[in-house]
């Protein structure tokens, strides 16, 4: 049986009036408290929010080249080879 996660965090939110009447009805409608409907609320946009900062969807022939790449690497460029060597001369001192 799964355990409940302690909440023993506080996040305090200011609003006007009509946003309030608004919460309160929604929260209303899906039967649950207002805290309990803001916050599975939030945290579902910030589960999308992250999700689409964090990840990258390929089309399978994109995802193919990407690999084929990664298999194949080029000869580094010679402003790269420059900037290997101004990093080392950095670093190593």
């Amino acid at each position: 049986m799964a355990h409940a996660a302690t909440k023993d965090s506080r996040l305090n939110i200011r609003c006007d009036e009509r946003t309030r009447e608004l919460l309160d009805r929604a929260a209303g409608y899906a039967h649950v408290n207002l805290s309990e409907f803001v916050l599975a609320q939030a945290v579902a946009a910030a589960e999308r929010v992250v999700q689409e900062q964090e990840s990258i969807t390929l089309k399978a022939e994109d995802f193919q080249a990407f690999l084929a790449a990664l298999d194949a690497p080029s000869e580094p460029s010679p402003a790269l080879r420059r900037a290997f060597a101004r990093h080392a001369d950095q670093v190593g001192r």
